[in-house]
């Protein structure tokens, strides 16, 4: 499948206390919750896959992939009132957070 003229964004999230089953779960369910975005067309929550080779970072714990029809979509969910929730709700579980934005070349 390819996917054309959209913008991808995509979060990885390390928890501040990657043994808590307890956060790991309130940051899915957080994240289920943010799914609702109406400008959201796709979206995936992620565990590390069990991988060994020398260029895989799985050191996260959680990683969030959105997909987008545009760029304004993207900006429109960045201050939409339910990500401003979830990053209220949720952004003392996590102890760094890193972001990759992508666009079709």
């Amino acid at each position: 499948m390819e996917l054309k003229n959209t913008f991808i964004h995509h979060v990885y999230f390390w928890l501040k206390h990657p043994e808590s089953k307890e956060d790991l779960q309130k940051l899915v369910e957080g994240l289920e919750a943010l799914a609702t975005v109406e400008e959201i067309k796709m979206y995936h929550i992620g565990l590390p896959a069990p991988t060994d080779r020398e260029v895989i970072d799985n050191t996260y714990s959680i990683s969030w992939l959105n997909i987008f029809k545009t760029s304004e979509d993207h900006d429109a969910y960045q201050i939409h009132p339910k990500h401003l929730k979830f990053i209220s709700d949720c952004s003392s579980l996590w102890s760094k957070v890193k972001v990759y934005d992508s666009l079709q070349h």
